[in-house]
């Protein structure tokens, strides 16, 4: 839907804590509509509550529970949303395909104060122009239930220990699965070199899995009914399982290492409300949302500098993401080929089926 006054040009500003525009600009009505995970951040009522209160646009989110289900749903619906959520790894692919457009730095008032590793990264800079704004990113790893495991795990081979056997939760997921092996077993999980050990390591797991997920609810509902003891997950999930919801989780990024990743928001091609879409992005890595969100919900960490300074000491995202030998030990997600990607699904779904039988 069209906003009943088109906006102008704006400075998004922040003072007093809060978001203005610039003198002159109407303050607007219509919708904006993001598309992301749910319970990722951009659907936090509170967060929603002042963006709209500021704008006048009312926030309407889609959600997806996967790259490929955002991506077909991109291409199924242009002209259908504002601000889109992309794992870095899928960013230039979207931009090449034409499903998003280049951003207008000029108007993210934040975007200076972005990690220049992560805002100049390759992966969300696609032929020269920004097509992703950095705003967050973490580890895919496990966590375990510290009810259950006396001791803190600090070997990826928790996920095959028979200690666990038919314990184990798995994101049913190719390229993160091919990953997690591949770590395992001491390759390169963005190019592993044996792929014929990375299925036998994968079938491995017939004993160990008792559940699979795809989203952080099912995550969450599982571990507080008891289907499993540790499980695959995100570092900012686990944040947020313990923090908002009470879970007994700990995460952990094992001695073997971890998956790195980052996350951008972009504008989709055709977004309704362009000028819209950008006040969003900024007030998303702003440090007035991030550290509200981080304290209060969790987190993953905010590829905003100023705003990871604002974190309490104490803070996960300051002492574990922050250390640098932790991050020595991430593999960052880097763009697949679709032979490649082709490659890990057909692996998956051939481990699928014997884990099944």
């Amino acid at each position: 839907m069209q906003p009943t006054t088109k906006l102008s040009r704006w400075v998004p500003v922040l003072a007093a804590g809060a978001l203005a525009v610039c003198a002159g600009v109407v303050h607007a009505t219509g919708e904006l509509r993001v598309l992301n995970w749910q319970g990722y951040g951009t659907d936090e009522e509170w967060a929603v509550q002042i963006f709209e209160e500021r704008t006048g646009f009312k926030v309407v989110h889609d959600n997806f529970n996967s790259e490929q289900e955002m991506l077909t749903k991109l291409r199924t619906s242009p002209g259908a949303y504002d601000v889109v959520l992309i794992n870095s790894a899928y960013t230039c692919d979207a931009a090449r395909e034409g499903l998003i457009q280049p951003v207008e730095t000029n108007l993210i008032s934040n975007f200076g104060d972005l990690s220049s590793n992560m805002r100049d990264s390759p992966t969300l800079n696609c032929d020269g122009k920004a097509h992703g704004v950095a705003w967050v990113w973490g580890v895919t790893s496990f966590a375990y239930n510290t009810e259950k495991l006396a001791e803190r795990p600090d070997s990826i081979e928790i996920l095959w220990d028979p200690a666990v056997a038919g314990r184990v939760g798995w994101r049913d997921d190719p390229v993160e699965a091919v990953s997690f092996a591949a770590i395992a077993l001491g390759q390169d999980p963005n190019d592993p070199s044996d792929l014929d050990a990375v299925r036998d390591k994968l079938l491995a797991l017939k004993t160990q899995i008792r559940t699979f997920w795809s989203s952080e609810d099912e995550w969450n509902k599982h571990l507080a009914s008891d289907q499993f003891d540790v499980a695959t997950y995100w570092s900012g999930s686990a944040s947020r399982s313990k923090t908002a919801f009470g879970l007994p989780v700990e995460f952990v990024i094992p001695k073997e290492g971890a998956i790195g990743w980052l996350d951008g928001l972009s504008v989709a091609t055709g977004a309704p409300n362009p000028d819209a879409a950008h006040m969003f992005i900024d007030f998303m890595v702003s440090p007035e949302f991030y550290v509200r969100w981080d304290t209060e919900v969790g987190a993953p960490a905010s590829a905003n500098a100023a705003a990871n300074a604002q974190l309490p000491a104490d803070a996960f995202n300051r002492t574990v993401l922050g250390d640098p030998e932790t991050v020595t030990r991430l593999h960052f997600m880097a763009p697949l080929s679709d032979d490649r990607r082709e490659q890990f699904l057909e692996i998956w779904e051939e481990v699928k089926t014997q884990l099944a039988q």
